[in-house]
């Protein structure tokens, strides 16, 4: 019963998100016309991995493979608040780093600003 109200959230976040991202309201649009790479990929592979109160963990190889030609600067320009409530980006920018796309400490993606790394003392 668990895993099946599990898949239904990770169904309706999909679909939420989806939608979102593909509104044709432009105040809802994360990804602009000059973004390029593979939108409807990136939330298929890879929201599971970013979505808002699931545990951190390591993106699959197909969710990196579609992170590998999203231009991200691009997309963290078009992300809207709307996004930003159903996703971690705390998990957002750990996900583009493991996947070898690191997003630069002090970029802005939406309202959020990418931190520095901790300093080792």
């Amino acid at each position: 019963m668990a895993m099946y109200f599990n898949t239904n959230i990770l169904l309706l976040a999909f679909f939420a998100i989806t939608g979102i991202l593909f509104s044709g309201n432009n105040n809802n649009m994360v990804v602009g016309d000059d973004c390029q790479g593979d939108m409807q990929g990136l939330v298929a592979q890879c929201a599971l991995y970013v979505q808002k109160g699931m545990p951190k963990m390591n993106p699959s190889q197909q969710c990196c493979s579609v992170i590998q030609k999203v231009d991200m600067p691009c997309v963290c320009q078009h992300m809207t608040a709307g996004v930003e409530k159903m996703i971690d980006m705390d998990k957002v920018i750990f996900v583009a780093q493991y996947c070898g796309r690191a997003v630069a400490p002090g970029t802005t993606c939406g309202s959020y600003t990418v931190p520095s790394p901790p300093t080792i003392a």
